[in-house]
């Protein structure tokens, strides 16, 4: 500044200040007209503006600057100087410095201390000059005794021997070199250094301020000063820019460093001169315990390397919580590292490093920073156990996959563009770390225990991200090491028997768990909501738990260990059904025994009537089942089975998902694995196989359970109509006469016990356990018209009636369009509606029919079958004829198998003996013998008799 017309500067300053308000206009008007003329004045405002923002920067209080300002313009005035050195400005700045110009004494004695080691570092080589800087130092001699005179003469010694110096020729002949070049460099470095930290923010040390650019070009003007070359300026900001960023931690100051280095080892062409100059700003440091020099280049680039080399040795701890700064630093490492030492342990800098030694030296990183981290959670290994209450080594393997898998993520993608085979030696050092621990350990396994379900599941999690680490780049021969596969073969000889003998053993367990929950069960639904039982639920939870353990067992499993776990499941859900339906029993238990067979017969008189023989008592083991066995109750056995056909879809295709989950992992991590080195097939499973054991178990199960909804639902119905509604229904419906007990007096407990269904059954059950209670009244109707026993007869005017009551029952389970659909109501009451058509044929009509249906049994053809009847067989047309109202029906009957009239018995119950009866059946196997023919004459008379000696013994026993 003091060489470049500050005076000057300084002069336009104090004009500027003195210039009165009222030419302000008049200055505006003419920068309008001579806007090229101001150009100089605004360069001068702009660099008025940059040093002010410099001297924030550089945290100097304005007084200080005003002082040293004054300072400058007094020296620059004094002389004209060719060459100005920092000796001479220091000099400059104490001649006639008085502590009154300062704010307080100490900063004053700091100010002046500070130039007087400034003045002894550059002038060191003169030894005079200590004794004189000793009196500048010592505050009271040099302030307070010593005159203004004697101080001035002081300063001129010190100056002649600075101008002495200075006038001192360069060591190397470079243009503008002087002596304080090498004498002072130290001095100058440092002050450089001091000067370039000013473009960073001072208030964010991370951030350059937005003058930086311009800042460093003003900062240039320095150079002749102190030394400065383009190449030591670049070492210099780059080191500056690193130190920087070490303290900030700052990306783009790296990025910026990273630049700067490169430009250092760019192969310019720098002068033989400038070369010498560099070499010859020398430093000491030690390395392997020996000094060794370093030229200054080399000792920053040296200490650059040695701050990276650190960080890289370990960068799995140091770039833990950063790794982002991972790529620069290792750029930078790569940059500043390429050094060579010789014997003499003089370093060589290598500007042209092969691709082989810095991948070597990438390698050297991954291999170190590997072992340092395997060190490093080994250390915390058992305090870690402890705590977590895991084995040691399934924690060692939980942390090294968490190394290997920041290893894949983060690193390996930043180091494979200098060494593609990081992920390889990473995986491999790892592995093997790992592998010398695990072998005692397996050596000891003899049964599928925690501890080595922890250990084997984190071994082989462990192995599937080294061999994703491993198989991240190709290597040269396209297979991987067979060593790789290691862990998975070893534990896959050793877990396979113990998985399978844990799977068996899980056999028996939910064996007895579902026993006991099956016994307990009272069959009341979950909630409004949930209307299954709890027992299945407790079921499907003991399996699922299983398959859960199963699949997180995470070891390596073949199809045989999957047929055992489906084996367990089969015989678990097949070991309920079996209890669901053996708790059930046979729908015909619940039809009443049919009364015997009569005539009708009208009585004027009143006359002693035998009573019917009682009814059979059912077994005690029926009963109590039946007790069991309440229409809701059935209905909750119903939703449980319908739940569990779902829990079956749903279960299996978890199970699927699960297993291809396990197929699709080892895919993955094994894409190219030679089949050599795999243990017994394990990646050659058949699907095909697979897909067997899934029909094989799931869908027998489905058919099992399909069968149980059906038996139930047909027992549904059979409870309704045959035992809920025995009373109004089946005992009471045209009890006495048609027309004094029709169906409409049984509509409304109908009504209630459908409506009472819907609410308890699965809205998916609906349909078919309506259609069940359908079929059940339409065979209890049945029963009625063909067994309704002694006081049941019915005209031809009653047909009418009971037709209209067929078709109100069909409407109530149509329920206007919301029940069943009415083709399905019309064709399940055909049979009925058949029945009611033979009653409102003549008694001829009918005998002919029972005639015609024996001839055609004796030929072989038979008639429709519904349910256990047959619409034209001798049981049916025999029924027919005894309850109808008819002269010629009672004359047959009495005629051909001589059968009481109607008035002879009391209603009671008694036992169905009719269709049991070894006579009966003998009477039908022998009338289908019988070829009668249209008239009945001949075959009917011959066998007559035979007839009539075969319903003999029976004809006061029911059919």
């Amino acid at each position: 500044m003091v060489c470049s017309g500050l005076e000057i500067s300084l002069a336009e300053a104090k004009k500027k200040e003195k210039s009165p308000r009222f030419l302000a206009g008049l200055k505006n008007r003419r920068e309008k007209r001579h806007s090229r003329s101001m150009s100089g004045s605004l360069a001068f405002d702009r660099n008025t503006e940059l040093i002010e923002t410099f001297r924030t920067q550089m945290q100097i209080s304005e007084a200080m600057d005003a002082l040293i300002r004054r300072k400058l313009v007094r020296l620059a005035s004094g002389k004209s100087f060719g060459q100005i050195d920092v000796a001479q400005i220091a000099l400059g700045l104490l001649n006639g410095t008085m502590k009154s110009e300062f704010q307080n004494e100490k900063s004053y004695i700091q100010w002046k201390n500070r130039q007087a080691n400034i003045l002894e570092e550059l002038l060191s080589a003169e030894q005079s000059v200590g004794t004189l800087l000793a009196k500048i130092r010592n505050f009271e001699e040099w302030d307070i005794k010593m005159s203004p005179s004697e101080c001035r003469d002081v300063l001129f010694s010190i100056r002649n021997v600075a101008l002495t110096l200075s006038s001192m020729p360069g060591n190397l002949g470079i243009q503008g070199e002087t002596y304080y070049w090498s004498a002072g460099y130290p001095f100058h470095i440092r002050l450089y250094q001091k000067l370039l930290l000013g473009v960073f923010d001072i208030l964010e040390d991370g951030r350059l301020i937005e003058e930086a650019d311009e800042i460093l070009k003003l900062i240039k003007s320095t150079w002749p000063l102190l030394g400065i070359t383009q190449k030591l300026h670049d070492v210099l900001y780059g080191w500056v820019l690193f130190q920087q960023f070490v303290g900030t931690e700052e990306a783009m100051l790296l990025d910026y460093a990273v630049r700067k280095v490169r430009n250092i080892l760019s192969p310019e062409d720098v002068g033989k001169k400038e070369t010498k100059y560099l070499e010859s700003l020398v430093c000491c440091t030690r390395r392997n315990g020996s000094e060794i020099r370093l030229n200054l280049v080399q000792s920053i680039l040296w200490s650059i390397s040695l701050w990276c080399d650190n960080k890289l040795l370990d960068y799995h701890w140091h770039f833990r919580q950063k790794p982002r700064l991972f790529k620069g630093v290792l750029s930078m490492a790569l940059v500043a590292g390429n050094q060579k030492f010789g014997a003499s342990g003089n370093m060589e800098l290598m500007l042209d490093a092969s691709d082989e030694i810095i991948a070597s030296k990438v390698r050297m990183y991954v291999e170190t920073s590997a072992e340092a981290a395997c060190k490093r959670v080994t250390g915390a290994i058992n305090a870690g156990s402890k705590v977590d209450k895991k084995h040691p080594l399934a924690l060692l393997a939980s942390e090294l996959k968490s190394i290997a898998e920041k290893q894949l993520t983060v690193y390996h993608p930043v180091l494979r563009h200098w060494c593609a085979e990081a992920g390889v030696v990473s995986a491999l050092k790892l592995h093997r770390f790992y592998g010398e621990r695990l072998e005692p350990f397996l050596k000891n396994i003899s049964c599928l225990s925690e501890d080595v379900k922890q250990v084997l599941a984190a071994a082989i999690l462990l192995e599937n991200y080294l061999l994703e680490l491993h198989s991240s780049e190709p290597v040269e021969n396209g297979m991987h090491s067979p060593l790789m596969l290691d862990f998975e073969r070893k534990i896959g000889e050793i877990a396979r028997p113990i998985i399978l003998d844990w799977v068996i053993a899980q056999h028996a367990r939910i064996l007895e768990w579902t026993g006991r929950a099956a016994d307990l069960e009272n069959w009341e639904p979950l909630s409004h909501q949930q209307k299954q039982a709890a027992s299945a639920v407790e079921v499907f939870r003991i399996i699922e738990e299983t398959v859960d353990q199963f699949f997180e067992l995470r070891l390596p499993v073949d199809i045989t260990h999957l047929q055992a776990l489906l084996s367990i499941i089969f015989h678990t859900l097949d070991a309920y059904l079996q209890k669901v339906v053996n708790q059930l029993v046979d729908k015909h238990n619940l039809y009443p025994p049919a009364p015997p067979l009569t005539r009708y017969k009208e009585t004027a008189f009143p006359s002693a009537k035998k009573k019917l023989v009682e009814s059979v008592v059912l077994d005690n083991a029926v009963n109590k089942k039946l007790d069991a066995l309440t229409t809701s109750k059935l209905c909750v056995r119903m939703n449980t089975l319908q739940y569990m056909q779902k829990k079956i879809s749903t279960l299996e295709d978890g199970i699927r998902e699960s297993w291809s989950a396990v197929r699709l992992l080892k895919d993955q991590t094994c894409p190219d694995v030679d089949p050599r080195w795999t243990w017994n097939g394990i990646l050659e499973m058949c699907s095909e196989s697979v897909d067997e054991l899934f029909v094989a178990t799931f869908d027998c199960i489905r058919d099992s359970a399909a069968d149980a909804i059906r038996k139930t639902c047909e027992l549904v119905g059979a409870r309704v109509v045959f035992w809920d509604l025995r009373e109004p229904f089946i005992f009471n419906l045209y009890h006495g006469g048609v027309e004094g007990a029709r169906l409409e007096t049984t509509l409304p407990q109908f009504d209630r016990v459908l409506n009472n269904v819907c609410a308890l059954i699965d809205d998916t059950l609906r349909d078919i356990v309506v259609k069940s209670i359908f079929k059940a009244s339409l065979e209890g109707y049945a029963w009625v018209l063909l067994d309704g026993g002694p006081s049941c007869a019915f005209s031809d005017f009653d047909v009418v009636m009971m037709e209209d009551d067929l078709n109100i029952l069909k409407d109530l389970f149509v329920a206007e369009g919301e029940g069943l659909p009415r083709s399905l109501v019309e064709e399940e009451a055909r049979f009925a509606h058949q029945i009611l058509s033979l009653f409102s044929l003549r008694a001829e009509s009918v005998i002919q029919l029972l005639m015609t249906s024996s001839e055609h049994s004796s030929i072989g053809l038979e008639a429709h079958k519904y349910g256990h009847r047959h619409l034209g067989d001798a049981h049916t047309l025999i029924r027919v004829l005894c309850h109808k109202k008819e002269r010629e029906a009672s004359k047959f009957l009495k005629l051909h198998y001589h059968l009481p009239a109607s008035s002879v018995y009391d209603e009671a119950a008694t036992e169905d003996a009719s269709v049991k009866s070894p006579l009966m059946a003998d009477l039908i196997k022998r009338s289908a013998s019988f070829r009668w023919s249209d008239k009945g004459s001949s075959s009917f008379r011959s066998f007559k008799k035979k007839i009539q000696e075969a319903t003999s013994d029976f004809r006061h026993v029911g059919w």
